[in-house]
């Protein structure tokens, strides 16, 4: 498969049109939001197409990218929302617009797996069995190829991957319990800002 791969310093460029429905995905320094900083965000249209915007982690300067963010019109997926949605909150100060999250569509939708990672919808819905062995990298220096190449992977699939569970979702009658299960991601990620980190149903 050929990638048009795009690296962009700081902010997507002006007056690029990205269309109405776009996958996202984000790098950070690691998994504790408030040592480890926000790296790089991931969009692609779905056409084997990736820019990926290497932030700005003096300021987080970006108007092009948070307009994009926050249009309500575009429609972003995510896998694992809650995660990514928490570093940009932190990081960008906005609220995004419009999310949906392959990760939660696959735990109402696949109940026939426990294997609910990337790499196994992947796998699942276009036949490509990717590496995630770059997951663990350092994404806040100068990125070599094969890290362009794992970030261009964790969005050029998103929309496959959706269109493929949200068809189990509607033929199961799962659909309105998911996009009711969406709207409360917004408040999970401040639930983690507050630092409560554990499942808040439980008894």
């Amino acid at each position: 498969m050929n990638l048009d791969i795009k690296l962009h310093n700081g902010d997507l460029p002006d007056h690029l049109t990205l269309g109405d429905n776009i996958s996202v995905d984000c790098e950070f320094m690691g998994l504790n939001v408030e040592r480890d900083r926000l790296c790089l965000v991931q969009i692609s249209t779905g056409k084997n197409d990736a820019h990926i915007i290497k932030l700005n982690r003096e300021n987080y300067h970006a108007p092009n990218l948070k307009k994009i963010l926050l249009n309500k019109k575009i429609n972003k997926i995510f896998h694992y929302a809650r995660a990514d949605l928490l570093f940009i909150k932190k990081y960008l100060e906005i609220n995004v617009e419009n999310i949906n999250c392959t990760k939660i569509m696959s735990k109402i939708a696949r109940s026939y797996s426990d294997k609910h990672g990337l790499k196994d919808l992947i796998k699942e819905f276009t036949g490509n069995d990717i590496s995630k062995s770059l997951q663990s990298s350092d994404f806040g220096g100068d990125l070599t190829e094969k890290q362009l190449k794992y970030c261009a992977n964790d969005v050029i699939y998103l929309h496959k991957i959706f269109e493929g569970l949200e068809n189990i979702l509607i033929r199961e009658n799962r659909l309105e319990l998911y996009n009711e299960t969406i709207k409360f991601v917004p408040t999970r990620v401040n639930l983690d800002l507050a630092s409560f980190k554990d499942d808040i149903w439980s008894h």
